[in-house]
């Protein structure tokens, strides 16, 4: 993909790498997309008046969500005192919409004395998900966890007896029981749960920079939480724990509170023998 140059302050819906004086992004400014970037060291870097964080050597990345539209301004504030600006336009994603009627309402609604199992679930994950440091793991890219049929794709949403679902915020990769599931990217393991409600057997893997990767629906643990793991380490094992309908893994990526897109970051899926 060519370097583009533009003047400095644009909109822009098309894919990256950008250059500018002195500043690198590469990415989709679009729904779901993640934005990585490279400034001078020493660089303050802001979007829309917040600040990002920024490592020793100037890197940084944000992210947009499923829903997010219009626009927002990339700022940049180089040790010797000049700026740049940047504006990105979010380009909007299509999603598949499923209507499924006629169910039994026990299966769209969970029945109330489950309901602080699924509570205490979403703070242990939401734990997981905060820790904020310097390290940029992310950068040297990342590698598919498995490999097999991609059956679920990110955004996409039910609509079960009439009511809309929470969306999917994950890519689903259906693969045998027990197939091994590897860090697609360095980082530290900050949950390692057997058994939550919705999710089953639930990992999160910190990638820095408030980014990081849940794994669903896990039959085994092979990590505990603390580990340093490097990019390929087995970290899991593919189940169908939780609510699930089948063997597969279901892939998901945040950036703080942005739950973001994972499969533009892998490329193609490798070719595979799992159904």
């Amino acid at each position: 993909m060519k370097i583009l140059k533009h003047r400095l302050l644009l909109a822009l819906t098309i894919l990256l790498p950008l250059r500018l004086a002195a500043l690198e992004i590469e990415g989709e400014a679009v729904q779901g997309g993640l934005i990585f970037g490279q400034a001078p060291a020493g660089s303050e870097v802001t979007l829309d008046g917040q600040n990002l964080m920024v490592s020793p050597e100037g890197r940084f990345l944000f992210g947009f969500g499923r829903d997010d539209t219009g626009s927002v301004t990339l700022s940049v504030r180089h040790p010797d005192g000049s700026h740049e600006s940047l504006e990105l336009t979010i380009a909007t994603s299509h999603y598949n919409i499923e209507r499924i009627d006629g169910l039994p309402p026990s299966t769209v609604t969970p029945p109330p004395e489950v309901l602080e199992r699924i509570r205490e679930d979403t703070r242990q994950v939401v734990a997981a998900r905060a820790q904020r440091d310097e390290r940029t793991d992310w950068a040297g890219g990342f590698i598919w966890p498995t490999t097999g049929r991609l059956s679920g794709f990110y955004g996409s949403q039910r609509v079960l007896n009439g009511e809309p679902r929470r969306p999917h915020y994950g890519i689903d990769i259906a693969a045998p029981e027990g197939t091994v599931v590897l860090a697609p990217a360095p980082g530290v393991i900050t949950l390692a749960h057997p058994d939550m409600y919705y999710s089953g057997g639930t990992m999160v893997l910190d990638h820095g920079q408030g980014l990081s990767s849940s794994f669903l629906h896990l039959s085994e643990m092979l990590v505990a939480p603390g580990t340093v793991v490097a990019q390929g380490d087995p970290i899991a094992r593919v189940g169908s724990t939780g609510r699930s309908t089948g063997p597969h893994l279901d892939w998901r990526m945040n950036w703080l509170n942005k739950r973001v897109n994972p499969q533009p970051l892998v490329g193609e899926m490798p070719a595979t023998t799992n159904p």
